[in-house]
């Protein structure tokens, strides 16, 4: 595999691939000195053209722990503000001498036309509202860890945003793959236009959904990617889809609550509920560095080193 644009690239046996190498790579984060030299004399370069946090620091960290040199590249400060294109940028890092490209940018596709401009391995960091392959990775990891390697008969809600989440669309993929039964929750506005061909079901009433979920993902309702008033306020919204303590309570006492973050804390859900024993939002974010430090192995490793 040269790329990681979204989950089709992987397919089922991909994703069982990834979860399995992570488990090797989930170890190595656990040592005193949490570094193998897997991707010694390899560069990763983090191309970032919106704002990140998690994924950013994450992609950053994994790559440093597989001994692979970084580079860091700031569209606010870059030549871009010069009007340099996209091309010729790309074309700049690459005559560095770099084996990999970390892309996260507001427009859906511009990981794929990259890949096809150079000869690095490119992996999809987001692209507009497309996918964010590695999120569904490390969520798939995630619910891994806690349920065994069956997915068989797993029952997911993915409540809120879904219109505007490349989250949504990754996990939707990753998840049915994996055999897990996907439920989109939300008012009718924040559904995509079209979702034939999505093996997913459909629910307007979050608290019809919460008695036989087994996994709540709660997404962020994405305000700024947002072009008209799709609810009437974010206190209606919070009143019948926020995930709160009365919610909580309707849900399985074995269920998971899950969330890719940034959190909104009193709109998407409750500060009680995301600190709840069952929520698993931290431990999303450690799995993601094991994740990650599987995906960059599988381009770019030789084979050797990986656990040593």
């Amino acid at each position: 595999m040269k790329h990681l644009l979204g989950i089709d690239d992987l397919g089922a046996e991909g994703i069982g691939e990834v979860l399995r190498l992570a488990d090797s790579f989930l170890e190595v984060t656990r040592r005193d000195i949490p570094k193998v030299p897997a991707l010694r004399g390899k560069t990763v370069v983090s191309m970032f053209y919106e704002d990140s946090t998690r994924t950013r620091l994450s992609f950053e960290t994994a790559a440093k722990r597989l001994s692979a040199d970084t580079m860091t590249f700031s569209a606010g400060s870059s030549s871009l503000r010069k009007g340099e294109s996209l091309l010729d940028t790309v074309r700049t890092v690459e005559a560095m001498g770099i084996d990999a490209i970390v892309v996260r940018h507001k427009s859906s596709g511009v990981p794929q036309r990259i890949a096809g401009w150079i000869d690095a391995s490119i992996v999809n960091a987001g692209d507009g509202w497309h996918e964010h392959p590695t999120q569904a990775l490390l969520d798939a990891f995630t619910l891994r860890r806690h349920r065994g390697d069956s997915f068989a008969g797993m029952k997911v809600a993915i409540v809120g945003d879904v219109k505007h989440s490349r989250v949504a669309r990754s996990n939707v993929k990753a998840l049915s793959a994996l055999g897990a039964e996907v439920t989109l929750v939300g008012p009718p506005t924040l559904m995509p236009p079209n979702l034939e061909g999505w093996p997913v079901k459909i629910s307007y009433d979050l608290d019809v959904v919460l008695p036989t979920t087994d996994v709540l993902y709660v997404l962020r309702i994405q305000r700024e990617r947002q072009q008209e008033a799709l609810f009437p306020s974010l206190r209606e919204y919070a009143a019948r889809y926020g995930v709160t303590s009365e919610r909580l309570a309707r849900l399985p006492a074995d269920a998971l609550i899950m969330h890719p973050g940034p959190t909104n804390r009193g709109v998407e859900i409750d500060a009680l509920v995301a600190d709840d024993p069952r929520s698993v939002i931290n431990e999303q974010v450690a799995n993601g560095v094991a994740v990650r430090m599987a995906v960059l192995y599988m381009l770019l490793g030789s084979g050797e080193g990986r656990a040593a």
